[in-house]
């Protein structure tokens, strides 16, 4: 099949969170598969860094009675593994940031990405791409399918073309002002509650869902509780599209997050020496960052945005209680995010400079050494479509304790009396998200840590020889696009 992966980001030209890491990994496993694959995003001030040859091929796309003229730029990222197609237009995506700065959203977002839809499209045609599916992603990409659909489906080259729309976080909707509407160069009988409009507000995700031809969201779980309780008010759409509604869960780059040859990491291990390996890690971790260096002290890790809906208020208020109790345990974060957490954190670090580390940055390189060392990765996530970091402790040893949510239900066994008998535990979920919910699952894991030695190796062994290689998801993405692939023209 020839496939076109349309995004707004994907590592490592643009990132901002989980959709960069899926955008960046998938093609690269779809092509491993024997397809013909592409991928084309904005070229962002970022982008620029990486070389690039023009294509000399223009376009222009008419935005409220203005033509606004942009070209294509090609490259090729070994990491991505296609061709990597860059839709340049400097006064729209030569920025400082993806899609705000200083926590402003850009006040132009629904034109930068109307104009970058029709890019899209009109590389079809004019780089001559052969397009069976055109697989688009957030709302940053929800106008393409309707733009399929309603102006270009007739055209030469895109009868067949089918639309997939993936869904990485549904809170997320790109919703704009009814005024909007006229941005997109669709006619205003599309601005209804049944395809484009959404409590009087141009909504592009929904349009996306209502328009693509398949939808998919990252898990399972998600693609269920999204159409019940966590659909941030789009159940009813989705319900309505459930017949061609699928989860598939992401899968993690094996290569770079891979305990056996690491390069980040100070000591490399197996699953058969995991135990003097993550040691050494541990160990190392406590001198750089000025914890007590010892080897029995149970380590908590969690990283992320510093956000409710990641919970890190409630793993701080956690904190401050297991603190206050004198409890033998380390914590290390790193993440950036709301200030008022952000200052919780500094507070407990220099609290309890011996047994807190808070780093606030991003910074991958410090991710594999706090996954490889920890003992715990904390995950209290009040909702989460996938995530990624708890399979990538997993493959590292390191027993995420995580909220009964989306992907996390996915990807975690749980550490219960059957799981454990079998020996197919990887991880503590617990159902309370609360303070009595995470205290529970960090003290059932470190209960677990302390006095079942043996039974904790196994779990670890059970965690470690998961397979959340990209291969799987592939081969489901690819079911899925031969559902809903066009085979012949309209008539």
């Amino acid at each position: 099949m020839n496939i076109l992966i349309a995004t707004s980001e994907a590592v490592p030209l643009a990132k901002t969170g989980g959709l960069a890491d899926v955008c960046g990994a998938l093609p690269k496993a779809l092509a491993a598969l024997g397809h013909n694959v592409a991928l084309i995003l904005p070229a962002y001030r970022c982008t620029k860094r990486f070389p690039s040859e023009p294509t000399n091929v223009t376009f222009s796309v008419n935005i409220r009675g203005t033509e606004f003229l942009g070209t294509y730029r090609k490259c090729t990222i070994p990491e991505i593994g296609v061709p990597v197609y860059l839709v340049e237009h400097d006064w729209f995506y030569d920025r400082d940031g993806l899609y705000n700065e200083k926590n402003q959203d850009y006040g132009d977002n629904c034109e930068r990405f109307v104009f970058f839809s029709y890019a899209v499209m009109e590389a079809i045609r004019t780089l001559q791409l052969p397009v069976d599916i055109l697989h688009v992603n957030d709302w940053q990409t929800g106008l393409i399918p309707a733009l399929l659909a309603l102006k270009y489906r007739d055209q030469p080259g895109y009868e067949c073309i089918s639309s997939l729309l993936t869904i990485h976080n549904i809170a997320y909707q790109g919703s704009f002002p009814a005024s909007a509407m006229s941005a997109t160069g669709l006619h205003w009988k599309y601005f209804n509650w049944l395809q484009m409009e959404f409590y009087d507000r141009l909504n592009l995700l929904k349009t996306g869902l209502v328009f693509a031809d398949g939808l998919t969201t990252v898990s399972p779980q998600y693609a269920n509780e999204i159409k019940w309780s966590s659909g941030f008010g789009l159940e009813s759409v989705l319900r309505n599209r459930a017949d061609v509604l699928w989860g598939v869960t992401n899968g993690i780059d094996t290569d770079e997050w891979n305990p056996e040859t690491d390069p980040l990491i100070p000591q490399n291990y197996t699953v058969r020496n995991f135990v003097s390996g993550k040691r050494a890690c541990k160990m190392a971790l406590q001198e750089e960052f000025g914890l007590d260096v010892r080897a029995d002290v149970p380590m908590v890790g969690m990283i992320g945005r510093l956000t409710e809906q990641k919970g890190f208020d409630l793993a701080i208020e956690l904190m401050y209680r297991k603190l206050a109790e004198e409890d033998d345990i380390q914590w290390v974060l790193l993440g950036t995010g709301d200030p008022q957490l952000e200052k919780q954190l500094r507070e407990l670090a220099e609290k309890y400079p011996n047994r807190v580390a808070a780093k606030l940055q991003y910074s991958n390189a410090m991710s594999h050494r706090i996954i490889a060392a920890s003992d715990l990765f904390l995950m209290p996530s009040r909702f989460e479509p996938c995530g990624l970091t708890q399979m990538y402790s997993m493959r590292y040893g390191t027993i995420p304790v995580a909220h009964a949510t989306g992907g996390l239900i996915d990807t975690i066994t749980d550490m219960n009396d059957v799981n454990l008998e079998n020996q197919t535990a990887t991880g503590v979920l617990f159902q309370n998200m609360d303070i009595d919910g995470i205290r529970w699952g960090v003290e059932h894991a470190l209960g677990n840590l302390r006095f079942n030695t043996i039974g904790w190796r196994r779990v670890v062994r059970a965690a470690m020889r998961r397979n959340f290689s990209w291969q799987l998801s592939a081969e489901k993405y690819v079911e899925i696009y031969e559902k809903i692939r066009r085979k012949y023209p309209r008539a």
